[in-house]
């Protein structure tokens, strides 16, 4: 172990500390003492101001750039803080009160779970014995038909994942490879037990019971955003937006329905998205649009995504890391898909009638993970 003074600089920005503090073997920029370089130690550095050891700032800088080891390559870090969730600008009630929520620092998916990654787990779950299919549907073994997961038909235009002779793969439409295209048809049930599965295959704890559907939020696996969270990250920093870039919206920004009725949606084009309306379902392949604040793709349109959260009434009463009614009878979405329009597709915009066993062309989901 040793000690010193430092100095440190982040990227463009000059940020120094001064002080004594010591480091075991773990990375010189880490500050916290857990052996991570990550946002903790940026905000132990914005408290200390400030000195002059420019060897340091470039040490710190080259850490500082360098991934996370315990982060998987398509997850980002939402750093915890407060906002104000909800919104009064478009006359949607269960979007009120505005009220002020808390959140803990957790991972999100970059991306909606693609075809590809559902397949995966699908040809997965079955060599396990976990799932079966009837007539098309994916159901949880030896649950008969009251847990479906998604449908993989190929009489139902709506399927992107087709099953033949015990194989589950993804469909080619209209010659396009819809690999990398957000997973759809797939319900709430299908959602949490990919999350189950997808913690198995890193090594990380279960956070969902199949029996009961309920979420251990003290294990550090992969589950579903509260609604709380979907919001907090949707909005990337910004407050009192309705999109998470702004107010406006077009078909450069977000796959959706664009229509002339509401004056914030001010894209060019109508209709569905002129590049996307070839193959149906209208989804795009993830990441087609630019990133958002936290450095997440297709907050707004593409697929409608999956919550933890039961459907219930804001309180206006401030929340830390809510999680919703403990029962209901429908599953939160989030963020509206393909078939939206720009009104859907606020970030504050609340989908509160679909049941968890529901699925649709304009479903999907993404994915976070605790640590």
């Amino acid at each position: 172990m040793w000690c010193k003074t430092s100095s440190i600089l982040i990227s463009f920005v000059v940020i120094a500390i001064s002080g004594n503090f010591c480091l075991a073997a773990c990375p010189s920029a880490d500050l916290t003492g857990d052996c991570f370089v990550d946002f903790n130690d940026f905000a132990l550095l914005a408290i200390e101001w400030p000195a002059t050891d420019y060897n340091d700032l470039g040490l710190l800088a080259a850490q500082w750039l360098a991934p996370d080891p315990r982060l998987p390559d398509d997850m980002v870090f939402i750093p915890g803080g407060t906002f104000a969730m909800g919104d009064n600008l478009d006359g949607s009630s269960s979007a009120l009160p505005v009220h002020t929520v808390t959140v803990d620092s957790f991972y999100m998916g970059r991306y909606e779970v693609t075809n590809q990654q559902y397949c995966d787990y699908l040809n997965s779950a079955k060599s396990q014995g976990l799932i079966t299919v009837t007539t098309g549907v994916v159901y949880k073994a030896a649950s008969g038909t009251s847990y479906p997961y998604c449908d993989t038909s190929t009489s139902n235009s709506s399927t992107q994942i087709t099953y033949s002779a015990g194989v589950f793969s993804v469909r080619t439409k209209s010659g396009r490879d819809m690999s990398d295209d957000p997973m759809v048809m797939v319900s709430w049930y299908g959602a949490a037990a990919y999350c189950n599965w997808r913690s198995q295959q890193d090594g990380k704890e279960l956070c969902y019971n199949l029996s009961t559907w309920n979420c251990d939020f003290s294990k550090k696996g992969y589950r579903l955003a509260t609604e709380a969270e979907w919001e907090y990250a949707a909005r990337g920093g910004l407050s009192g937006r309705r999109f998470p870039w702004g107010d406006t919206i077009t078909h450069s920004q977000a796959n959706y329905y664009s229509d002339s009725y509401y004056s914030y949606d001010i894209s060019p084009t109508r209709g569905f998205h002129p590049v996307w309306d070839d193959v149906y379902p209208y989804t795009s392949p993830v990441g087609s649009f630019p990133v958002t604040g936290y450095g997440l793709y297709d907050m707004a349109g593409n697929v409608w995504e999956w919550c933890y959260d039961w459907y219930g009434t804001y309180s206006s009463s401030p929340q830390t890391n809510p999680r919703g009614p403990t029962t209901g009878t429908y599953r939160v979405l989030r963020g509206g898909g393909w078939l939206s329009d720009a009104y859907h597709c606020r970030v504050a915009y609340r989908g509160d009638i679909f049941w968890p066993g529901g699925r649709d062309p304009n479903y999907g989901f993404r994915v976070v993970l605790d640590f």
